[in-house]
């Protein structure tokens, strides 16, 4: 009899990611190790403000509720390079926000990227864009996350108060992702920006029944399709997905005609056509939002929490 029980999706973040970590990393920056060591120990009781991966882990992990103790269907690893007596205070405010997060790594210092594959991890949040090109090359989904704009976090505290929808996607996890070198391979990206628009679309009209090249992303969308199969393909999963695209028809057939041949389900398709993505992301309501361009993430970070994804021909 086959076994249904979907794998163990696995996420690091790091610290800086998780919480908001700015103001003390300034500090380490400008005054060094010792003073950065100290002002952590001395505000060790004082519970860090939520950073931009925040929500998602918080989701993620929300997806273990019902699940048996001993199978939980996702888990959290923290990375941090902060040594274990300066991360005292960061594990206090994972207590404080109940999350369970219960393996972590304080590598005082060091690179954490190491640590990424043998937690068997599947997407790698970080904010140090080294890292992630460095998890990237080892063949892990990993994302720089980018702080949000002053004042961003602030405006969508207050507005999300007293909208029925806003309910829903408080709940629900909806991750969006582009396609071309995230999803997909480069190689038709490659032939836009070398070629032209015009070339591009004409390659993809040849190629329409021809499956594109797996991305780094590949993998972590497998992933998180087994994750959905446990829950009800309908407006009571808890996870939604999407696919906002520069690409437009007819290039639209050959993205679609790859989904259907790897077995991966994208709840929604947003073909733009060149539009900014920001304003449509923001209407699908995404938690997350992964784009291999730095112009996209610039439109994107405006709207919704946004992972820069440094790989392809975007990113040399």
């Amino acid at each position: 009899m086959a076994d249904n029980t979907p794998r163990l999706l696995t996420v690091a973040v790091t610290s800086r990611a998780l919480f908001d970590l700015e103001e003390s990393h300034q500090l380490f920056e400008s005054q060094g190790v010792e003073a950065y060591s100290e002002y952590q120990r001395s505000h060790e009781d004082d519970v860090l403000a939520p950073g931009v991966a925040f929500a998602v882990v918080r989701k993620l992990l929300a997806l273990n509720v019902g699940a048996p103790a001993d199978t939980p269907r996702v888990e959290v690893i923290l990375l941090s390079r902060n040594s274990a007596d300066t991360g005292l205070r960061i594990f206090n405010s994972i207590q404080h926000y109940g999350l369970g997060i219960v393996r972590a790594t304080f590598t005082a210092g060091e690179p954490t990227w190491p640590y990424v594959k043998p937690f068997g991890t599947d997407l790698f949040l970080s904010a140090n864009p080294e890292s992630v090109r460095r998890a990237l090359a080892h063949g892990i989904a990993a994302a720089t996350i980018l702080p949000k704009p002053a004042g961003e976090q602030a405006r969508e505290t207050a507005a999300a108060g007293g909208d029925a929808d806003a309910g829903r996607l408080s709940t629900q996890l909806r991750i969006a992702f582009d396609g071309d070198a995230v999803i997909f391979g480069d190689e038709s990206e490659r032939i836009s920006r070398e070629q032209g628009v015009e070339a591009f679309g004409r390659h993809e009209r040849e190629r329409a029944r021809e499956a594109l090249s797996g991305g780094p992303f590949k993998n972590f969308l497998s992933a998180l399709h087994q994750l959905q199969a446990a829950f009800p393909a309908d407006e009571r999963s808890p996870i939604r997905t999407a696919l906002v695209t520069a690409r437009s028809a007819p290039a639209h057939e050959r993205v679609i005609r790859t989904l259907r041949a790897w077995g991966v389900r994208l709840d929604e398709a947003l073909f733009l056509g060149g539009r900014h993505k920001g304003p449509f992301l923001e209407a699908f309501g995404a938690d997350i939002f992964f784009d291999d361009s730095q112009h996209n993430i610039d439109s994107a970070r405006l709207h919704v929490a946004a992972g820069h994804v440094p790989h392809g021909v975007a990113n040399p």
